[in-house]
């Protein structure tokens, strides 16, 4: 009769040893990245060069990324931080890193607008380094679509485990006790399982959004056939040309209209209009109410550069079942969900999986080392 105690054991020690390093890899690599932008700001610009402003001039943020940068004459990106200490700007696709797959042109400029405080590529500085290789392995969308299935084994990792410790009946009190022992690789076991057990809850839902965010056209199938379709917005098309005699509204006028069609929301990101061509629109990013995403919200109000008209609305809210899991998989992968606390969590669940792979290894080292041992 087959023992499934005995072979779920086999087949976790066996996917700890070979994925475990890799585990490692990308789960401490996800403990440094919920605290990305404390870490970036605080590796790479002086605490002294902040503002404490009410507000940020994006307006003038924008002047200067013209002025300073004649050639990027396409769509600059503002973050809208809650602080405003500082104005984040991203420029995609610029020629310097066209070969790339993803390395958009990174600028910080002081909260007036007026001053860029910091420039850089990303990729090219630590903490979008670390981010590169938590998501793709250094190995752009192959590496992506590799860590995806490797998830899967990673999940099974953590639930066999689970079964493989799974105590037999009238036997939970005892395999609960972290038990006194004298021999090393009992005290191996006791902590492996106690660590085990309390992150695995934190470890699993780590796992499962992150296979989801790495294999996204796999996990929208599958969300279709069960919670339905996924809605989309199609961009806005200019069917009248640019009119010259009527200059373009300004970025936070941009902003504060947006926020006037969903009230009660708080700007995230601010798109401009191209100098000329696509896109001749403002895309406002917003958080509203019900969106759990602070950083990156799912609500989203398209206005024309020119006349100042909304052209679309795509809000949180009016999307369907299978948009709000999606819309939740970046917040809880992060963290950011439950706030300092989840980013806390996180963080030590990566540490967990470290110590998890270590103990693991040690008894497994502990345990032949035994066996090889000559016996008189």
């Amino acid at each position: 009769m087959l023992n499934w105690r005995k072979l779920h054991r086999r087949i976790h020690k066996w996917l700890g040893l070979s994925l475990g390093l890799l585990f490692c890899v990308i789960a401490l690599s996800g403990s440094l990245l919920v605290f990305y932008d404390e870490l970036d700001q605080g590796l790479n610009i002086s605490s002294t060069k902040l503002q404490n402003n009410a507000s940020a001039n994006f307006n003038n943020a924008l002047d200067t990324l013209r002025k300073q940068y004649p050639d990027k004459q396409g769509s600059w990106r503002f973050e809208v931080t809650p602080q405003a200490k500082l104005i984040p700007a991203r420029y995609y696709n610029p020629p310097e890193t066209e070969h790339l797959e993803f390395a958009p042109m990174m600028v910080w400029l002081s909260s007036d607008g007026n001053l860029i405080l910091r420039r850089d590529y990303w990729g090219q500085y630590l903490m979008t380094w670390l981010y590169n290789l938590h998501f793709t392995l250094l190995l752009g969308q192959t590496g992506t679509w590799l860590l995806g299935y490797v998830g899967l084994a990673i999940l099974y990792l953590l639930v066999s485990g689970l079964f493989a410790w799974w105590p037999k009946q009238g036997q939970w009190q005892k395999q609960l006790k972290f038990k006194k022992r004298s021999s090393r690789i009992g005290m191996l076991y006791d902590w492996h399982k106690l660590i085990g057990l309390t992150f695995l809850a934190p470890l699993v839902i780590l796992t499962v959004t992150g296979i989801m965010l790495a294999l996204p056209k796999e996990s929208a199938a599958i969300l279709t056939k069960i919670t339905g379709p996924i809605d989309t917005v199609e961009t806005p098309v200019n069917h009248y040309g640019v009119l010259a005699d009527n200059p373009p509204i300004q970025p936070n006028a941009a902003l504060n209209l947006a926020l006037e069609v969903l009230p009660n929301s708080r700007g995230a990101w601010i798109e401009t209009p191209a100098m000329k061509g696509n896109p001749f629109y403002y895309r406002i990013r917003v958080q509203t109410k019900e969106d759990p995403s602070q950083r990156f919200p799912h609500s989203y109000v398209y206005i024309d550069a020119n006349s100042g008209e909304v052209l679309k609305v795509f809000a949180y809210q009016e999307q369907g079942n299978s948009n709000t899991v999606l819309n939740w998989l970046h917040p809880i992968h992060d963290g950011s969900f439950l706030n300092l606390s989840g980013r806390i969590t996180w963080l030590f669940s990566g540490l967990a999986a470290f110590a998890l792979f270590l103990l693991g290894s040690m008894r497994w080292l502990s345990r032949n080392q035994y066996k090889s041992k000559p016996r008189d």
